[in-house]
């Protein structure tokens, strides 16, 4: 095992490599560029025994993806933002072919307005699909949930494709040490995939669902996807411990930081949980009661392991990086569904949404959120939802507005 400093991308171009990929169709788009052209990189020095083709968009890319896999290789691929939208037709597709395969996303928010940097609303836009999903906070957990992602799609319980997300910019190009695993030691782990395992035999087909059927069949594929989703958690649960055991590093569904005695937990994804947790010691050492609760798996959704931990909390500060127009927070929702009717007592959900394209959430702004979170269990009721946004904020947008209207007032004759 060795150690180097890793962005992002690079950790999940070298998980890639380590789980020996056969076929990689590629599209290029920020920020995620910097996976194929690494693995790019790779297969012309011969470094990997790979074949890569560029595809003429995305939704050409998934679909080459999705016959590839279907067909017995190992398939890898990545993309962002509009590319997975692009794509979205094939996402759907693919899925019910059971066609098991891994695409990282590299988040960044949708049109409109553009922006480059990073949140969710991309990746929560393919939640219905039928692929898994894995959400990552550092590169370390990048590499590693590439290779879990593998193992998990092609077990036969699941045969299912799997989306691995990281943030862009935030996580795609900050550079952490990284542990790279040895070859043989990810081959033990990771055994070639063995499509006839899988049925994936033209002498002895199997049915994936492909024609155009009636509703009862219709169903009943979708039903059976639905249910290779749920078992997929409790093998998730299985090949995550193997993995714990052969490397050292855990990666539990759902990870909880200093929540036994919390009183108030923060519930969110991806990278700025680091900084949660940061704010949770900061918190704890001016003795507030915080602790933060991450799914690293969305789908399937852990509701179980989530009743679990949020029993006998008194408020959860759900933080959404995300916003479902007309509605408001994915996780918030999702949430209040898991907890109504199924928890005793179950705790004050205290919506914010933050960190939409890219926006900071400094320190202060958890600070708040707890204080916020405290108010409501003393009161114990919601409050209404709130973006977080500073004053200043809206100032320099309605400098904007202003200098835009001035321009608009001179160019008229």
């Amino acid at each position: 095992m060795t150690r180097q400093l890793l962005t992002g991308n690079g950790a999940a171009a070298w998980g890639a490599r380590l789980a020996g990929v056969d076929y990689v169709p590629a599209f290029p788009i920020t920020p995620q560029t910097e996976i194929i052209e690494t693995l790019g990189r790779w297969i012309e020095a011969g470094e990997l025994d790979a074949r890569m083709v560029t595809l003429d968009s995305e939704h050409s890319m998934i679909t080459a993806a999705g016959t590839a896999a279907a067909t017995g290789v190992r398939v890898f691929s990545a993309t962002s933002s509009q590319g997975l939208l692009y794509g979205m037709e094939m996402i759907f597709t693919v899925s019910g072919w059971r066609a098991p395969f891994v695409l990282v996303n590299v988040s960044r928010g949708i049109a409109t307005p553009v922006t480059l940097e990073a949140d969710h609303c991309d990746v929560l836009a393919a939640r219905d699909s039928g692929f898994l999903q894995i959400h990552c906070s550092t590169c370390q957990e990048t590499l590693d949930s590439v290779i879990l992602a593998h193992r998990l799609a092609e077990d036969r319980r699941v045969r299912l494709p799997v989306i691995v997300n990281l943030d862009g910019f935030h996580l795609s190009f900050t550079r952490e040490p990284v542990e790279l695993p040895g070859a043989e030691a990810v081959s033990a782990f990771l055994p070639d995939f063995d499509p006839d395992s899988l049925g994936f035999r033209a002498s002895e087909p199997v049915s994936q669902a492909v024609a155009v059927l009636g509703g009862g069949p219709y169903s009943y594929f979708r039903y059976e996807t639905h249910l290779a989703q749920r078992s997929a958690l409790e093998v998730y649960d299985e090949i995550a411990g193997e993995f714990a055991e052969r490397f050292g590093r855990r990666h539990p569904a759902v990870e909880a930081y200093r929540c036994e005695d919390a009183e108030v937990v923060f519930l969110m994804l991806g990278s700025f949980a680091t900084r949660a947790k940061d704010a949770v010691d900061e918190l704890r050492a001016a003795g507030r009661p915080v602790g933060l609760v991450r799914p690293r798996v969305l789908r399937p959704y852990p509701g179980e392991k989530l009743r679990q931990l949020l029993a006998g909390k008194r408020a959860v500060a759900v933080i959404d990086q995300n916003l479902s127009m007309g509605m408001g927070g994915v996780l918030h929702s999702e949430l209040a569904a898991c907890l109504y009717g199924a928890a005793d007592a179950p705790p004050v959900l205290v919506s914010f949404i933050g960190g939409l394209g890219g926006r900071d959430i400094p320190a202060e702004e958890f600070y708040e959120m707890a204080e916020r979170s405290f108010e409501a269990a003393d009161a114990g009721r919601s409050p209404e939802p709130r973006l977080l946004y500073t004053s200043e904020e809206l100032r320099e947008v309605r400098k904007l507005q202003a200098i835009a209207a001035h321009e608009r007032e001179g160019a008229e004759p």
